[in-house]
């Protein structure tokens, strides 16, 4: 919009630009095709607008041929925004951003993140909408100058702190331009600045215990002035050793340690079960045939190598909400890794039985034991990968121990959230979670998970 525009629209909905709100409108429709020229956006993407006030970004996100989500805390801004852009493409939440539900976005299959944050909480929605994991592929946000600085800064800058770190653990962040106070109305103190967020790919960092690795970088940048070696004394006991195996000086302070040097550090003290390999070469399995029936036993690469017949169970564990705990699978396992798995799964082990194979798993898995009811058992096929399954259901509320050498993360997920998330984005998934959760839901088991 034109100056004038936004001066008449402002006036024709009653609406005086509240500082609170961050109410500062872009006024500058060069500047807002750039930023949405930046997100290349199709008619495939899935748009989430925070804060789109008169809908500067909105009219380009829209003319791309995008769905757009556009979450406006404002009613009166809402409302005009309901008015101006009559399209089955644009959806309005008039409600606190803070307040959304991100693990909605999954059932999106391309989700982009576009903005003008208010510059009071744009730390906060920042850290909301990119809590791992996001289902949100590409961010492209307009901050506060200082704000952008801070995310995109490198070692040994007065920019770089905690918040850099625990940003770009997962993110890559590229600071793309400053832009002047003057693009907007009412114009702000400050100059503004605007950055692109691209999610790591699983594979460019060494393994990490991101809970250690926070504590160690809060504590670390609590006193900036401060060595390290005074800060972590409880965490890293032996400072000479770690020094030496993260390559940093004795005498070094948070700002000097690289992301690298960082994990490096978290590591040295993380728990010994993120750094063992899945013990499962040495797995021997029972062989079943056509009718599940015991003929023999063969160690688990010959398994999955010839092919044979064999037993699993999965586990679906609820909370008392009703939603399910879904595994992200480690790197490090042999098959299916990086992708999203049942609560627990595995194979029976030969002399075990399902039950037995099901209370091990949880054990060993997640650290818990609970009551398990059968549901339903799958046929061994190609897409069970030649295994007959039990599944199983249950209920616990966490929290879990979960063996890191396993499992890389885990979570709780609303029931629909999971039916949408597989249908748009099967590749997200073990196949023998997709298998499982269809026969879950045709059972109607769903409707007595809470």
């Amino acid at each position: 919009m034109k100056l004038s525009e936004i001066d008449s629209a402002l006036r024709d909905i009653r609406v005086s630009p509240v500082k609170t709100l961050g109410q500062n409108f872009l006024h500058d429709r060069n500047l807002a095709q750039w930023i949405v020229d930046r997100a290349e956006l199709t008619p495939d993407d899935y748009v989430v607008e925070v804060g789109p006030g008169l809908g500067a970004l909105t009219e380009f996100a829209l003319a791309a041929g995008a769905h757009v989500l556009a979450i406006e805390k404002d009613a009166r801004l809402a409302n005009f925004l309901r008015e101006h852009f009559i399209t089955e493409r644009l959806e309005i939440i008039h409600g606190d951003a803070l307040e959304y539900d991100v693990r909605r976005l999954f059932a999106q299959r391309s989700v982009k993140f576009v903005g003008n944050l208010p510059y009071n909480i744009s730390s906060q929605l920042l850290l909301r909408f990119t809590s791992y994991p996001s289902p949100i592929s590409l961010w492209l946000c307009m901050l506060q100058k200082e704000m952008a600085r801070r995310l995109s800064a490198q070692p040994r800058t007065s920019d770089y702190g905690a918040l850099t770190l625990l940003v770009q653990l997962r993110y890559r962040v590229e600071y793309l331009r400053t832009v002047p106070a003057s693009v907007f109305v009412p114009k702000p103190d400050v100059d503004s600045a605007f950055v692109k967020i691209t999610p790591r790919a699983p594979d460019e960092l060494p393994e990490f215990d991101a809970e250690r690795f926070t504590k160690l970088v809060r504590r670390g940048f609590s006193q900036r002035r401060k060595q390290l070696q005074n800060l972590l004394r409880e965490e890293v006991p032996d400072w000479k050793n770690a020094c030496a195996a993260c390559k940093v000086e004795p005498k070094t302070r948070a700002e000097e340690l690289s992301l690298l040097q960082w994990i490096a550090l978290s590591n040295l003290g993380a728990s010994t079960d993120l750094m063992q390999t899945p013990a499962e070469n040495s797995e021997i399995f029972p062989v079943v045939d056509e009718q599940d029936c015991v003929i023999g036993q063969a160690p688990r690469a010959k398994v999955h190598g010839d092919n044979l017949r064999h037993r699993a169970v999965h586990i679906l564990l609820f909370n008392e909400k009703g939603e399910l705990f879904l595994q992200k699978r480690s790197r490090r396992k042999d098959r299916h890794p990086c992708v999203w798995d049942s609560s627990a799964a595995g194979h029976v082990d030969a002399g075990e039985d399902y039950n037995a194979a099901a209370e091990r798993e949880l054990r060993e898995e997640l650290g818990i034991a609970t009551a398990l009811e059968r549901v339903v058992k799958l046929p061994a096929s190609e897409r069970t990968g030649k295994e007959f399954i039990w599944l199983y259901r249950g209920h616990h509320n966490g929290p879990f121990q979960l063996a890191r050498s396993e499992i890389e993360l885990g979570g709780f997920f609303p029931c629909d959230v999971v039916s949408g998330w597989l249908k748009a984005r099967p590749d997200d998934f073990a196949p023998g979670f997709a298998e499982c959760w269809e026969a879950f839901t045709a059972s109607g088991a769903t409707d007595r998970s809470s």
